[in-house]
């Protein structure tokens, strides 16, 4: 890769991945985690992250712009501990092997002394792995999983979902961005670490994950049920509209994702695709490397992608080989999208152009590398080292990346799963009547009150969905009468037709192309693509609110 960059000079990214993949052959892999969490992917291994791209330029990055070893900083070379620092450490291990009441693990107690200085920090990105875990962590990356397929995160003793996975069973049961799970199967995840956590929520394809769950804006706690399944992570799946409007969705970035999708977009232009959607919404992130090459197709050579802060406050500023396209893109954004997939919709819109069209991502603006131990081999230390900014060096941190225009998605979009647990009568207040009433509403038999009160115009309402469904007509919920509504409510979100984000996206890109009002039900780009339909007629954005 050559020396480091110094402040402003551009990264070429063929050396980038090049250098990503050097690191690779060595057992290290470079991350970039979201904001002040640990981020946790809970699929087979439920650890994930995204490789950063940085070698040579980390050397850089954490010695400042001039090069320099900032003051108070361990000489180059140095072993870490002095002798007196050996010596205050051994004195406590010897105390516990000689003195405590039951024997301990001499491993363990290491490394637990390693996680407490990482602990000190008070930063949850950074992290101790044990070998085992830092398999995970590959495994996550590469393999192949099983899982609830959510990307979990831990702030201030807290588990809180990042993401859920696109048709994982977390997508399917409801669970949302920054939803907290306050345990699972009876076991409490209150100020647990991530290992913990993640040990207890992850099982095998078919077993139960009985979750408790708290919900910004919902007075009580909830349960949810989830059926743990095979997690499908094939990247790239597209479509096109009649009139020429390619979508493309990338569910997550991974080590194979730019060939798919040059592939794909190569695929859609042949076709005479007019204007472009991509869709990272519920995107986790992945490689940097990835995300870089993708966003370059869009942006003009010498335009920046992407740039690096270390802590000296020099930046390392990536900019494009690439080219602009002739036609409009826009890309589909939510709570969801977190990391790489924030990467990508920041530089395309400051870069490219593109129209960015739903709710702010999720927010991460730190960068973090993964060294792996000398001294325990396979074990690895995950360390905060810089900041990643947007072409125009703005920090989304916290914040997220905001859309151009921001479109809601139906409240049935956000509803939990019905618990089985209980069934809901009338007069019961809970979360669950409140799902109830929105679902019913959504399918057309309510046009009441949703506030989670079970009154009687709730109860006629089920009673008619019961009758219409060929189920007895008891006006109560049962396990029969819940799976019917989660699968008709699904069914809803699955239409093309009820996704306010993307009829916006296509409504706007068809203005700027001159397909306004153009059909578009119906035809497809390849074998999987199904139909889009064009936006409804007059919608605002004060309609999809």
């Amino acid at each position: 890769m050559g020396p480091p960059a110094q402040r402003g000079e551009a990264v070429a990214p063929d050396s980038v991945a090049e250098a990503v993949r050097d690191r690779r052959g060595l057992g290290g892999h470079f991350m970039l985690f979201r904001g002040r969490t640990v981020t946790a992917l809970l699929i087979l291994t439920a650890l994930a992250s995204v490789l950063v791209t940085l070698t040579a330029a980390e050397r850089w990055l954490l010695a400042g712009a001039d090069g320099e070893t900032p003051a108070g900083a361990a000489p180059s070379g140095s072993e870490g501990l002095t002798e007196r620092e050996a010596a205050r450490l051994g004195e406590v291990l010897n105390m516990i092997e000689r003195k405590y009441y039951v024997t301990v693990d001499r491993e363990k107690l290491l490394d637990g002394a390693i996680r407490g200085m990482i602990d000190t920090l008070d930063d949850p990105y950074s992290a101790y792995m044990d070998k085992n875990e830092a398999e995970q962590l590959t495994d996550s990356i590469e393999g192949t999983f099983s899982g609830i397929g959510a990307r979990l995160l831990v702030r201030d003793g807290k588990v809180i979902v990042e993401s859920a996975l696109k048709d994982s069973p977390a997508e399917r049961a409801g669970l949302h961005p920054r939803d907290i799970i306050l345990s699972v199967n009876g076991h409490s995840l209150v100020n647990v670490d991530l290992n913990e956590a993640v040990s207890l929520i992850r099982g095998p394809k078919g077993t139960k994950a009985k979750l408790v769950v708290k919900r910004e804006g919902v007075a009580e706690p909830f349960q949810l049920i989830l059926v743990r399944d095979e997690i499908d992570l094939e990247s790239i799946f597209s479509r096109m509209t009649p009139d020429g409007v390619g979508i493309i969705e990338i569910r997550q970035f991974a080590l194979n994702t730019l060939d798919q999708f040059r592939d794909t977009l190569a695929d859609l232009e042949a076709n005479g695709m007019k204007a472009l959607v991509i869709d990272v919404r519920n995107n986790p992130g992945g490689p940097l490397p990835t995300v870089v090459s993708i966003a370059q197709l869009f942006i003009p050579k010498g335009e920046p992608v992407v740039q690096v802060e270390n802590r000296q406050g020099g930046r390392e500023v990536t900019l494009s080989q690439g080219s602009a396209k002739p036609y409009p893109v826009a890309v589909l954004i939510n709570r969801g999208s977190a990391s790489a997939a924030e990467v990508l919709a920041a530089a395309l819109q400051e870069s490219a152009g593109a129209l960015l069209v739903g709710e702010p991502t999720f927010g991460k603006g730190t960068v973090q590398v993964s060294y792996e131990s000398k001294v325990s081999p396979g074990s690895q230390v995950k360390l905060t080292i810089a900041k990643w900014l947007t072409p125009s060096g703005g920090w989304v941190h916290d914040t997220g990346v905001r859309p151009d225009i921001a479109v809601e998605q139906p409240d049935y979009f956000r509803v939990a799963r019905l618990s089985r647990e209980r069934p809901l009568v009338r007069d019961m207040t809970a979360e669950d009547v409140k799902s109830l009433q929105i679902m019913l509403r959504a399918l057309g038999y309510h046009s009441g009150r949703t506030d989670g009160y079970f009154d009687e115009t709730t109860e006629k309402a089920l009673k008619a969905f019961q009758r219409e469904a060929g189920l007895p007509e008891t006006g109560r919920t049962d396990g029969e009468t819940a799976d019917r509504l989660e699968t008709r409510v699904r069914d809803l979100i699955a239409d093309p037709e009820n996704d306010r984000q993307l009829n916006r996206a296509l409504e706007a890109l068809r203005t700027r192309v001159g397909l306004t009002g153009a059909a578009v039900a119906g035809g497809t780009a390849d074998a999987d693509a199904g139909s889009v339909p064009a936006a409804p007629e007059g919608k605002t954005e004060a309609d999809e609110e």
